[in-house]
């Protein structure tokens, strides 16, 4: 079993970047998929990106696009997400997740294990 760690979330003004961190301990996921996912006020934990084991492959959901960018360091068993231009709208509890095999999917059910989130307040 692989535990997740997510940090680097926090309060940020409309315009603003925060750069989100999970870190894995447990066993290497470096050959596993990776992803984050968000979880907005109120609503269901929805896909944010994605990014392959080798970190060539990567899919964002399209209001991300141009915005974010998920990156990895297999040396150090961690996956990034980097976040520009951040609107009120992307205020969620962020999460990461590693997937069952080598790629990634945006269904949370192809995914194995879970950080505990990480908070990211947009405001306005």
């Amino acid at each position: 079993q692989v535990q997740l760690v997510e940090s680097g979330g926090g309060l940020v003004q409309d315009g603003g970047s925060l750069r989100l961190s999970c870190a894995a301990s447990g066993r290497t996921v470096s050959m596993n998929g990776m992803a984050w996912f968000r979880q907005p006020p109120g609503k269901e934990r929805v896909f944010v990106a994605g990014i392959n084991w080798t970190g060539r492959n990567t899919y964002y959901v399209n209001s991300v696009k141009g915005r974010f960018t998920i990156s990895r360091d297999n040396a150090k068993n961690t996956v990034s997400l980097q976040m520009n231009t951040l609107k009120a709208e992307d205020t969620a509890v962020y999460f990461c997740a590693v997937a069952r095999g080598s790629d990634f999917s945006t269904e949370a059910e192809y995914y194995t294990d879970w950080g505990q989130g990480t908070q990211v307040s947009v405001s306005s």
